[in-house]
């Protein structure tokens, strides 16, 4: 008689975790998650750990959940994930207020915001390494061993004010 499960949103190879209720504004945490977007998941936890960001303790918590739930639920292998997203978005704000001087207030706003962070599986394909003797030369006088020769000036181009030894004498 319930409702139907909903239909899973991301594909197989990701897996997702949400942060809700940071105490921290959303441009302030967004700075924290760009550093993390597209790293290797190892290379994010240790950006977080070394962080002197205040919320980067929270982003790894989130970032961590993440990770387990891509090897708990979705049977991904944790050294091939990657932080694929890393979305930042505001959540309520507390509102308060400070008073001013004559009898009045000033208003004052304390934000929250949240994260998610999305994994994905990237698995990295071993290209066989070309040999030395294959490689090409750029251009016909670098193989030559010549000095590449240099393009006049356009028209437009600005002078020096200044004279060479050659335009002195």
């Amino acid at each position: 008689m319930g409702k139907d499960a909903r239909a899973r949103v991301l594909a197989d190879h990701q897996a997702k975790a949400v942060g809700r209720l940071i105490r921290i504004s959303p441009r302030k945490l967004n700075l924290v998650a760009q550093s993390i977007r597209g790293k290797k998941v190892e290379a994010a936890l240790n950006e977080l750990t070394f962080s002197e960001k205040r919320v980067a303790g929270a982003v790894k918590k989130v970032l961590q959940s993440a990770i387990a739930n891509a090897e708990n639920n979705h049977d991904l292998d944790v050294d091939d994930l990657v932080v694929s997203e890393a979305s930042v978005g505001k959540n309520l704000v507390m509102k308060r207020f400070h008073a001013r001087a004559r009898g009045r207030g000033a208003g004052i706003e304390k934000p929250f915001s949240q994260i998610t962070i999305v994994v994905e599986e990237r698995r990295e394909k071993e290209e066989p390494a070309k040999p030395a003797a294959e490689t090409k030369p750029a251009s016909k006088k670098a193989a030559a061993g010549k000095p590449a020769a240099k393009k006049p000036a356009s028209k437009g181009a600005k002078r020096s004010p200044r004279k060479s030894a050659k335009e002195k004498a």
